[in-house]
Order: structure tokens, then C-alpha cells, then sequence
């Protein structure tokens, strides 16, 4: 009898651990992609490339006025050695002058480097009110726009949006984080391209968790391509 229940036990915890490896790109048919920085340490971009499931890539690239992630450099150059279709992040501080800001980005991000728009990560107001914020925001996106000739997707959390951005960014693309398995529904209702559905994700290839968005409904890569002039 207690074999009878060890092996039991054993196939339980068998069938849970493989539960556990499952990921939302084995079981259905969205394009997926992954973001990644230098938390994730270095990454194993053979090993990445190889998995057909994963169509993309945003890396970051800054921070503010000054920062510049320290594994960005090689992260771009390698993603592109491995197949992958890279684009590049910038997380924004509203408190920082907006040149100052792009002038980081544009350094590290070059158009001739990216395969796909480059994305304003947008998470926080800095401390300022709504107005203040978005009036940053705004001028800090068309400096983007004609720098590099088209409109940059917006990264954001549904929360954020409903309370902060709402109604605000009908003329940008956006992928929008919500970690649950319920697909995010923004207040205004508006359509949105893309969503980042968890930040605790695995890859083979790559160390801890990884960030891992798909592309919602009839939306497809072509719509965030980088266009080259």
C-alpha cells in the first residue's frame, strides 16, 4: 500500500512540474514575443533564436536622461545574429527634460538597427499631476515621432492607462500589461495591438523569469514594423 501511494505522489509531482513548464505560446496560435534587459543577465540568444514559437523581441536600450542598459549592445547585436526581430525600449521619466531623454535614446536606438518601432515604456508620473504628466509625455512622443519618422508604440499597464492615459493615446499603437489570464479590457474601450500577459515567464535560453507578450486577435508584427526610409 505505501508503494502504491510513493508512486502516486511521485506521478503527481511528475504531472504538476510538467504543468509548470507549460507556457501561453504552447497552447495557442498568437505571435508572441519576449522583452528583456540586463536583469536577465546573459542570455543564450542560440538558444532563443531556435524557438520558432517566439517571433520578437524588445530590448531595452534607456533609462531618463542618462542611463543606458549595460547589456543592450549585446543583446541587439546577437538577437539579430540569431533570427530574431528586435526592437528597442525606452523607459520614460517625466521629470527629466525631454531632449535630454531623447538624445539617450537616440545614441543607443538607431534606425538602422531596429526591425521594429521603438516602444516608450510608460509606468510612472514621477510624483506629478495628471496634467503636468501627460503634457511631459505628449512632447516627449512627438520628439520621438520626428526623430525617427513615425509614431513609437507605447508600452503601459491597463491600470495605468484607465486612470492615467485614458482617451489620450488613440493615434499610438499600444501593448498593454496585465498579468492575469483574463484578456485586459482598457475603460475607453479602444482596441489595442498587443499584451504583455506575464512577467514570470521561462525560456529556454534565458536565466529567471522573462517578461512575454502576443499580439492581440487579427493583429500581426507587419503592424509594428520598423519602416526604413
Amino acid at each position: 500500500m505505501k508503494k502504491i501511494i510513493i508512486t502516486i505522489i511521485t506521478t503527481l509531482l511528475t504531472l504538476c512540474t510538467h504543468a509548470q513548464l507549460v507556457q501561453c505560446e504552447d497552447t495557442c496560435q498568437h505571435v508572441h514575443g519576449i522583452d528583456l534587459s540586463h536583469y536577465q543577465g546573459n542570455v543564450f540568444w542560440e538558444t532563443v533564436g531556435d524557438n520558432t514559437k517566439m517571433a520578437y523581441v524588445y530590448l531595452k536600450a534607456t533609462e531618463g536622461g542618462t542611463n543606458v542598459d549595460s547589456k543592450y549592445k549585446q543583446n541587439i547585436d546577437l538577437a539579430h545574429r540569431y533570427g530574431l526581430k528586435v526592437g528597442s525600449y525606452h523607459f520614460y521619466r517625466a521629470r527629466i527634460p525631454q531632449q535630454t531623454q531623447l538624445e539617450n535614446f537616440m545614441a543607443q536606438c538607431r534606425p538602422g538597427d531596429q526591425d521594429l518601432l521603438p516602444m516608450i515604456d510608460v509606468e510612472t508620473k514621477s510624483g506629478m499631476d495628471t496634467e503636468q504628466f501627460c503634457d511631459s509625455l505628449f512632447k516627449f512622443l512627438l520628439l520621438v515621432e520626428k526623430a525617427y519618422k513615425q509614431k513609437p508604440l507605447i508600452y503601459t499597464g491597463a491600470n495605468f492607462y484607465d486612470h492615467y492615459l485614458l482617451g489620450k493615446l488613440d493615434s499610438y499603437k499600444l501593448m498593454i500589461a496585465q498579468y492575469t489570464k483574463r484578456t485586459p479590457v482598457l475603460k475607453d474601450g479602444r482596441d489595442f495591438e498587443m499584451w504583455q500577459y506575464t512577467g514570470k515567464g521561462r525560456l529556454n535560453g534565458v536565466n529567471g523569469y522573462v517578461d512575454k507578450s502576443r499580439f492581440m486577435g487579427n493583429h500581426r508584427l507587419r503592424e509594428i514594423r520598423f519602416r526604413h526610409r
